[in-house]
């Protein structure tokens, strides 16, 4: 072979690596949107069941395609508080498994007989795809179609790489000089080092099934990287977990352990197995004559049993796990309550269809504070008391911190491609809601300095100012629910009777000025208590149009 010959296999070499990745990310992307509504319903099934968990992050990695993603979603969820460090480890373990499915398809696509090529079958779906895609009239089929583009960019990948591989497999000086490479911490430490890289276990595993299936490389050496690549990935949750709270942290230490172990496990069976056997035998050795003949099947299979065994071995002591995980990592005083999000975290934005579901529940929670404080300051202009002005305070700091902290999150999240319509849609009616939320909070505000002011002036409420706000405050709780009811399914006959409710508030509200004109000509109240009354009354009327808007707005985008 040629000097021009070799640069030209070399650059075969890196088209093929290049059009592999991209598939693979256009894939995984593409899944994700699509299986959106598929995924959110994987996570709300989350118990303390170690299967559950287990179950969790196998079907979400073969949602996806990505067990990083998992990993990286996962210590998102755990920052936010949603999983304990149990549940968190085991969808961490499902990830594992789940991840073997690529490499399946991989060695499936490899294989090759006098009367079919799967490879050329499969990349001739790149075709298909961009048919199905170009005639798709919904944004789900849409993305079906490059899904399947995607599977056939990925075996034309594939191909591209063999090609190179194969032709390189003829020099004999390379193959002596790879084939020399047998040292077990080096092979280990390239494949690690590479998957970090790629930030892809599946894509690193993948090109080792390529190289070994055309001759390139051993199947013990495919095997030591495969382990590398297990490593690796632990690259990508550890980055996510740097600027996270010590529970994330300590779901990437589980991650290490877990990953790490299994592969010096794997290491001692295989360097045992060659003592006892006088070198006559290897774990390569055994899966060479399990599956003859076929290469990439016997180096997929060994990462699919690989996988699989390390988990059962390792489930039963996730506790334990866990436990050694909080003596590496201790708690910390970055976990003191404070201004914070509840259900959001940064790492989610890796799998937007679960970071849009927590997105809605951090807005269900800003309005629940908000309402905290509307009805502290109820209680507070009534009872005539600011006992409660400190958590009122710490409340009202946390409302302006989600306002401006949400907003950014959703601009971030918008940018993303791979989402669905609906949740573009969703995302778009976010920012109006978000201000009449942080409204509500101010309007409670208010009604906390007009009883500041009746404490100043020695005034206060008569009876039946205090009966009509406490029916006042009565109908705007009834709105608030029916209207966080409307907010999570858009149901059609909620919304309808959120309507009604704001009516009889703007009823009483006007019902309240007549009956205070008439108080105020029986000298039943003064002037300064009737003035704080009324602008109270204009504010409560003020919020309840804002959680109007509120359903108005999620109505309009759920139908």
């Amino acid at each position: 072979m040629s000097r021009i010959e070799i640069i030209e296999h070399l650059l075969q070499l890196c088209a093929g690596i290049g059009v592999y990745l991209i598939a693979f990310k256009m894939i995984s992307g593409n899944l994700e949107a699509v299986s959106s509504d598929r995924l959110k319903k994987v996570f709300s099934k989350i118990s303390d069941s170690k299967i559950i968990g287990l179950l969790i992050g196998i079907v979400a990695t073969v949602l996806i395609q990505s067990s990083s993603a998992v990993t990286v979603m996962t210590i998102g969820f755990v920052n936010a508080g949603i999983l304990s460090l149990t549940q968190a480890a085991t969808i961490v373990f499902g990830g594992e498994i789940g991840t073997t499915v690529s490499g399946q398809i991989v060695a499936l696509g490899l294989f090759n007989s006098e009367s079919v090529d799967l490879n050329i079958l499969f990349s001739s779906l790149a075709g298909l795809g961009v048919v199905v895609s170009s005639l798709a009239k919904t944004d789900n089929l849409k993305k079906t179609g490059e899904i399947v583009s995607g599977f056939g960019i990925l075996f034309i990948g594939l191909g591209l790489m063999s090609s190179s591989m194969r032709s390189f497999a003829e020099l004999d000086s390379l193959k002596l000089f790879l084939s020399q490479l047998d040292n077990v911490v080096f092979l280990t430490a390239a494949g690690a080092i590479i998957t970090a890289i790629i930030h892809s276990s599946a894509a690193m595993t993948s090109i080792a099934i390529t190289m070994v299936a055309t001759g390139l490389i051993s199947l013990e050496q495919g095997i030591y990287i495969t382990l590398g690549a297990n490593v690796g990935t632990c690259f990508t949750g550890a980055m996510a977990a740097m600027s996270s709270n010590t529970n994330s942290k300590r779901t990437s230490v589980i991650q290490l352990i877990f990953n790490t172990g299994g592969v010096l496990l794997v290491l001692l069976i295989d360097l045992l197995i060659k003592g006892i056997s006088s070198n006559t035998l290897s774990i390569g050795i055994l899966f060479d004559r399990m599956f003859p003949g076929t290469p990439h099947f016997q180096l997929a299979m060994f990462h699919t049993v690989f996988n699989i065994a390390s988990v059962i071995i390792v489930l039963p002591l996730t506790d334990l796990l866990v436990s050694l995980s909080k003596k590496i990592i201790p708690d910390s005083d970055e976990d003191l309550e404070g201004e914070r999000f509840y259900f959001i975290d940064e790492n989610m934005l890796t799998t937007p269809a679960i970071a849009v579901s927590q997105v809605k529940k951090e807005i269900i929670n800003m309005a629940k504070i908000a309402m905290e404080n509307f009805n502290d300051s109820i209680t507070s202009i009534i009872e005539l008391k600011t006992d409660n002005i400190k958590k009122f305070r710490n409340n009202e700091k946390e409302l302006n911190f989600l306002n401006q902290g949400l907003v950014e999150y959703i601009v971030k999240l918008s940018s993303l491609s791979n989402m669905s319509r609906k949740d573009h849609q969703y995302l778009s009616s976010t920012y109006k809601t978000i201000a009449d939320i942080e409204r509500i909070g101010d309007y409670s505000e208010n009604i906390m300095e007009y009883t500041e002011n009746l404490k100043t002036f020695n005034e206060s409420l008569s009876e039946d100012a205090k009966e009509e706000v406490r029916e006042l405050s009565g109908l705007i709780n009834r709105l608030y629910e029916l209207t966080m009811d409307a907010y999570e399914d858009g149901n059609r006959a909620t919304f309808v009777k959120s309507m009604k409710v704001e009516e009889k508030i703007d009823d009483l509200t006007q019902k309240m000025a007549k009956n205070h004109i008439k108080r105020l000509g029986k000298n039943q109240c003064s002037v300064e208590a009737g003035a704080q009354y009324l602008k109270l009354a204009s504010d409560v009327e003020r919020i309840g149009d804002h959680l109007i808007n509120i359903n108005d707005k999620n109505y309009e985008v759920s139908h």
